[in-house]
């Protein structure tokens, strides 16, 4: 196992010439029609196809395809110069990925594990196509974590007076990362911080917000005796919270749950929505539309 990067989970030659593209503009008649023609003409079979229009007068369309083309790589400079064509056209945007591409993720912690051992665990399971690449924390309570799945672990503190600097050299560690997981992490990162990752900065928590803030949730929450405990799983912006919301979920309790309970269900809640947005994100299935998201699941 490497010591630099987290082993791969298993490969899937059937990805090899596995593109996506995302297309977004102005709704009007004939985009499908057009795209899908360009995709016929270079010889593509569309294997997938989810679309939505913010209204159908007026609105923003939005086009995801998955499509299979022979010798992808060879001929995406071709596919990539057909599609800018089209755009001047139709004025529309576009994304094209290759599905055998594996994103590199860094991942922010602080004491509390359980997120980034279902993202560890899904990575070397071969459910989430990506790669850990870097984990930063403010505590070095988890580098035995990260060191055992071959990740390499930075402990950079962070203190009120220090918090600029702590955060600029977690962005020398992380480098030229495509996606960074906020995987528990319990400091609030800067607007500037922010920009270095526009659409690119994943964030979790409990959903009991606003209503029960600080340090013990689940405390105040169990003391009004709350039926439903829930997470979200949200596109991080400057406003603390706010940004487009990708995934949420909840399960239920009653007066029988203890706090113990309840943490150990939100940690449950918590890992599943996070992996499943995060999996969306790298899988090009979410687009964020204004103060909110598409996603194409």
């Amino acid at each position: 196992m490497s010591a630099e990067l987290s082993p791969p989970g298993p490969r899937d030659d059937r990805l090899d010439d596995v593109g996506r593209l995302v297309v977004r503009c102005p709704d009007r008649p004939g985009i499908v029609a057009v795209v899908s023609g360009l995709m016929a003409d270079v010889g593509a079979n569309i294997i997938d196809s989810q679309q939505h229009s913010s209204d159908p007068v007026g609105g923003t369309f939005t086009l995801r395809l998955e499509f299979f083309l022979a010798d992808l790589a060879a001929r995406r400079q071709q596919l990539e110069g057909a599609l800018a064509l089209l755009g001047q056209q139709w004025q529309f945007t576009w994304r094209l990925t290759e599905a055998v591409h594996r994103p590199r993720l860094a991942v922010f912690v602080s004491r509390t594990d359980h997120v980034l051992q279902e993202l560890l665990y899904r990575v070397r399971a071969g459910d989430l196509r990506a790669e850990i690449a870097a984990v930063v924390s403010n505590h070095p309570d988890l580098e035995p974590v990260a060191r055992a799945a071959g990740v390499p672990f930075h402990h950079v503190p962070v203190t009120p007076e220090t918090k600029a600097e702590a955060e600029a050299r977690a962005l020398e560690l992380v480098g030229d990362v495509d996606l960074v997981v906020l995987a528990r992490y319990m400091q609030i990162v800067s607007a500037d911080f922010c920009s270095r990752f526009p659409e690119r900065l994943i964030n979790i928590h409990h959903s009991f917000l606003p209503a029960f803030v600080g340090a013990n949730p689940y405390r105040a929450a169990h003391d009004r005796g709350v039926k439903l405990i829930g997470a979200t799983a949200h596109y991080v912006t400057p406003e603390l919270d706010a940004g487009p919301i990708i995934e949420q979920e909840v399960a239920r309790v009653d007066h029988r749950a203890t706090v113990e309970d309840m943490r150990r269900i939100g940690r449950y809640v918590e890992r599943q929505v996070l992996a499943q947005a995060v999996t969306w994100h790298v899988e090009d299935r979410v687009i964020v539309d204004g103060e909110k998201t598409i996603v194409f699941a």
